[in-house]
Parts: structure tokens; sequence; C-alpha cells
């Protein structure tokens, strides 16, 4: 598949040589600002351009490793998760196991600082012998009642969908989200919130270990942000063997959420990079872009796609990247995007296909129990909300 190349008229090109690594952005308010990248941030074109550009900055193994080491310090710093906080100890508040057809389901929460309780549902195949590979699960942005993150039916359904194929799936609440939200977290505050929610995940990988999931098969997949969350954990932890993001690498969309571009991990003031270099941070591990015609991945098959393949040719390994575009459809994680993801997992993960679809491709998600929100909540009168318990990211000890 050739890249195509977007024309550059003389501004473009004009800025593309002097002003980088502004390039593309406008005046903002403040020099902190300047270096967030936010929403749609660039044109196509622009988001384009810059692929084009950057493939000829790396073009050999060596030269695209040391690209990849500068992307990864940028995401740290600009978190400040250059300096990992300590891992103290978790102390999970296990929930009662509720059995279902194929799978079971066991509310936890865990802390992922002191005082910080990262909240979620541990899904465990009904059967298995041995370590199962872990999937960890974030959501992305869906709020709407009824329709909440990791409480969606969709999303009920592949967390267990992913359970009978024999994976241990950890699905958990994005900051502020579900029952954090009740609790008194706020997701889209100012402050330090992409940082926590990053955290967060990587104490996720902490906890699915700690189950006794397969160390040598981790899975990360979501949707939307919570596809943005998949590539940014598994771009700064290397436990991360499989990533699935849904409907967000895009070249010129960073996200328009504060956990995903409140922090300036895509910019300073002599670099530049986009969420294509961060998903190709994982390379050569198994990666699976899903797009679809109705948002900012329209063109993934042509920009976002060729470029993944480039990085992964200079690696050796360009089947290892694919994706599956879904030109008629729309932003999210439904039945055609779950029927996209569940081979991929099952071959990189050694899952049973067969207990998540039919022969013929047809999902096989019957018989799935679609639980209330409050039923998926790990904080009840049996397990009360800690006292010592934290609710706002401006009380956070890092």
């Amino acid at each position: 598949m050739k890249i195509i190349h977007y024309p550059l008229n003389f501004s473009f090109f004009f800025s593309l040589l002097l002003l980088f690594p502004i390039w593309g952005s406008k005046a903002q308010s403040s020099a902190s600002d300047d270096m967030l990248c936010v929403g749609a941030h660039w044109t196509e074109e622009e988001g384009a351009g810059f692929l084009q550009m950057m493939q000829t900055e790396y073009t050999s193994e060596k030269a695209w490793d040391k690209r990849a080491k500068t992307i990864r310090k940028q995401i740290l710093k600009g978190t400040g998760l250059d300096k990992m906080p300590e891992k103290g100890p978790m102390n999970p508040i296990m929930g009662e196991i509720r059995e279902y057809d194929g799978y079971s389901v066991r509310n936890v929460a865990f802390e992922s600082l002191p005082g910080v309780f990262v909240t979620g549902s541990l899904y465990m195949p009904a059967e298995f012998t041995g370590k199962a590979p872990g999937i960890l699960s974030p959501h992305g942005h869906w709020d709407k009642e009824g329709e909440v993150g990791r409480y969606r039916p969709d999303a009920q359904k592949r967390f267990a969908s992913m359970a009978r194929m024999g994976a241990m799936v950890w699905a958990y609440d994005a900051v502020g989200y579900g029952q954090q939200k009740e609790l008194g977290w706020d997701h889209r505050e100012d402050g330090e919130v992409l940082k926590l929610q990053l955290w967060n995940s990587i104490r996720g990988v902490d906890f699915i270990l700690s189950m006794g999931a397969d160390p040598e098969r981790l899975a990360v997949t979501g949707a939307s942000g919570g596809a943005t969350q998949s590539f940014l954990l598994a771009a700064v932890d290397d436990r991360i063997d499989v990533v699935a993001p849904v409907v967000m690498v895009s070249a010129h969309f960073f996200g328009g959420c504060v956990c995903e571009s409140g922090m300036p991990i895509h910019k300073n003031k002599n670099f530049q990079t986009n969420n294509v270099e961060i998903a190709a941070l994982v390379a050569p591990k198994p990666l699976l872009l899903v797009s679809v015609g109705g948002d900012w991945t329209k063109n993934t098959p042509q920009v976002e796609y060729p470029h993944l393949q480039y990085i992964y040719g200079l690696k050796g390994k360009k089947e290892m990247v694919q994706n599956i575009h879904i030109p008629a459809d729309n932003h999210g994680y439904d039945d055609k995007k779950r029927q996209a993801v569940y081979p991929f997992l099952a071959e990189h993960l050694g899952l049973d296909l067969s207990k998540a679809m039919h022969k013929d491709g047809r999902l096989n998600e019957d018989n799935v129990e679609l639980e209330a929100q409050e039923d998926l909540y790990p904080f009840n009168e049996k397990s009360p909300f800690p006292e010592t318990a934290i609710t706002s990211i401006f009380d956070v000890k890092w």
C-alpha cells in the first residue's frame, strides 16, 4: 500500500521548514498552553505532511529506535512520570464472585497511590488451566445515562466474551467515571488527570499480574479515549505484548480531553510528535488499528497505516501491524469492531475464538449477562468507601 502524498501549499511548506516544532499550532494564550496539542490540532494535510517528513528522518531501525526513545522520554516527562512514584501496596478490596455462562465477574478496587482507589471489575474464564492471558480494557468518554464507560452494553459484552475466550480481563474506570464520579472525582477537572490515569493503568498491569495473569501474554484494548489510554500505556510499559486501539490513532487528531492532551506529551520547544508515532512505540509487537469512515480515523488506510507499516518494516516485522477499516461505520466499539478485534487477540494471546465468534464470522455473545451499573460498583454496604480515601486530583500525593 502506498502513502498518498498530499500536496503542500507554499505557506504550509514554509512553516514546515522554519516554524517546526510549533508547526500547525495557532497562537496560544500562554507558553504552557502552546505546548499542548488538543483535539484537531492540525489539519488532515498537516498531519499527513508531518508523517511524510518524519519518514525521511528515520530510514533505518537504529534511527527509529533513537526517535522512539525521544518520544517515550517526552511522554514520561510531559506527564511527570519520568520520576515514577513508589509502588506501594495495592490493598485490593475484592467483591463477591458472580458466575455466569462461561465467565465470572468480581468487582475490585485497589490503591494506585495512598488514598487513590481505582475501581473496576475483573472478568475471568469459567474454566482455564495454568496462567490465563491478561487483557486491560480502559474505556472512552461515554457518559450519557445508561451508556457510561465500562458499563455500556457493548463494553460488558466485550469483557465477557474475552473472558469466555480464556482471558483474564481488567475493566476499569477512568478517573471520575462510574462510582468514582458519585464519590466526588471530576474527570475533566484541571490538573494532572492524564498523569493519574496513565499511572492507574500501569498499576492495573501490576494488579492483573498479581491475580495470576500470564506475564508473557498481556494485551490492552479500548476505543476512543480508551484507545488513547491503550497506546499510551503500551508506549511506557514494556510488559504489554499486544495492542488494539480502536477508532483513535490519527495523524492530525490528538484527543480533546484533559486525560489525552491536557499535559505536554506531544510537544516541547524542540520536539513534536503525534499519536501515530506514539502508537508505533510498541513495534515490533502485534498492533491492530481499527478505523472507520465516520471519524478522524477515516484516512487510516492511506495515511496512518502505511506509516506504521514503514516503521514495522524497519524492524523487519511489517506483518505484525494490521488495519481493519470499516468505511461505513462510526465511532465506537460496537459489534463490527469486536468482530475485528477478537480474531486478532485470539491469534496473539492463544485464545479460543469459537467462544466469541461463530465459524461464519458472526458474534457469539448470547447469554452475556448485562448488569446494572450499580451492580458493578466495588464499594457498597459490605465494602464501604475507606475514610482515608481521597476524591480530588489536587489531593493526590505523588
